[in-house]
This record gives C-alpha cells, structure tokens and sequence, in this order.
C-alpha cells in the first residue's frame, strides 16, 4: 500500500486541513485513525494538536492502546514522526496549563506560558512569524528557514539546547521546531503555512532518518 501515513484522530487535531495538506504535498494512503493497529501499520506518523495541553494529553491517552502503539512505533521500530502545535507539546515531559499535567515525555522539557517582557507583545502569538534554523538542525533537512503561521499561547522550554532545531522572535524566542533522531515537532501550523508548509510536508514524506 504504498507509503502509509496514520494521522492521529483523538479529538483534538485540526484533522480535516492537515489531511488535505498531506495529500496536497503528495501523499496517496493517509489513514485518519484512531486505531493503535493501524498506527502499528503506518510508515510514516502526524500527530496534530488544537487546544489546551490537558485536553489533548487526556484524549489521546483516553484511546486504549493508543500511546503504546505510538512508542512501539516511533521509539522502537524508529518511523518518521511529526507533531505539529500541541502534537509538538505533548512530547514534552509536562504541561503547565490549567496545573500540571504529565506528556509523553519522549523529548525531556516543560510545556509553559509565553512570558510577556514587552507590553506591545500579545499572547497568545498568532500569525506569521520567521523560522530560523538553529546550529543544532544537523542532519534533519526537512527544516528550512522561511515564515509560518503560528497560533499558541504555551511554548516547549527543551532541557536540552541540542532537541532545538529552530526559533522564531515574538519580544523574545521561542522554539519553533524540535528533532530528534526520527522525531520532528513544529510550533508552527504547516497546514496553514501555504507554500512553506506544504513544502516541509513534502518532505516529510520522503524523509528517511538515520
């Protein structure tokens, strides 16, 4: 069946743009699911994000199996993955929004509040904003420096510098992108981030980590 894409449907994605960006970037077999075998299935995996960390953390792991299935594939079998918004936060080890609330903690930092240093800052920050590359990219060439859209009022804080691939500048900065080995995540909506977006969803689907 070709490259099979599994996009994560637990309640609290913005599904509907997401799959049609993956299709428009080139993928043919993008399974919407919420099931942890076919996720076992999938070559390539999107987990998207809309809304509190809570809410979304409750949701994905109110799916029985559903968690399990993503760590034997992403951490164990090693398939490309990509988070996108809070589908980035929730690799975190907490959430501090509305309390504490644990992540998956496959990417060690803390999910927190964008500060306000500058009273001409608004949270949350919306809209288009640069994407620049840090030293720490390395090898993961999906990112390029361009601008995308971005919507959110919390931000990942990594413990490590290194999981950096990528900052933007709102009255100070932000993580923009994480990567990992085969593990991606993005602040940014690439669903909303026209050419830009589509462009790192396409390759995406041609990314081979090593």
């Amino acid at each position: 069946m070709g490259n099979r894409v599994a996009l994560i449907d637990y309640g609290a994605g913005n599904l509907h743009s997401v799959h049609n960006a993956l299709k428009a970037a080139g993928s043919e077999f993008i399974t919407v699911t919420d099931d942890p075998d076919l996720v076992r299935g999938a070559q390539r995996i999107v987990l998207p994000g809309v809304g509190s960390f809570r809410a979304c953390y409750e949701g994905l792991t109110g799916i029985p199996g559903m968690v399990e299935a993503l760590e034997e594939r992403v951490l164990k079998d090693g398939v490309p993955f990509l988070g996108i918004c809070v589908g980035l936060q929730l690799l975190a080890t907490r959430g501090l929004e509305h309390g504490e609330t644990p992540g998956l903690g496959w990417i060690e930092g803390d999910v927190t509040l964008i500060e306000r240093t500058d009273p001409e800052i608004k949270v949350p920050h919306m809209g288009w904003n640069d994407v620049q590359l840090t030293p720490h990219h390395g090898d993961h060439d999906l990112l390029e420096e361009g601008e995308a859209y971005f919507l959110h009022s919390y931000h990942f804080v990594p413990a490590n510098g290194h999981d950096i691939a990528a900052m933007t500048d709102h009255g100070g900065g932000l993580v923009a992108a994480i990567a990992r080995d085969n593990i991606i995540g993005v602040q940014f909506h690439p669903e909303k981030s026209q050419r830009y977006g589509l462009d790192l969803l396409a390759r995406f689907l041609e990314w081979n980590p090593t």
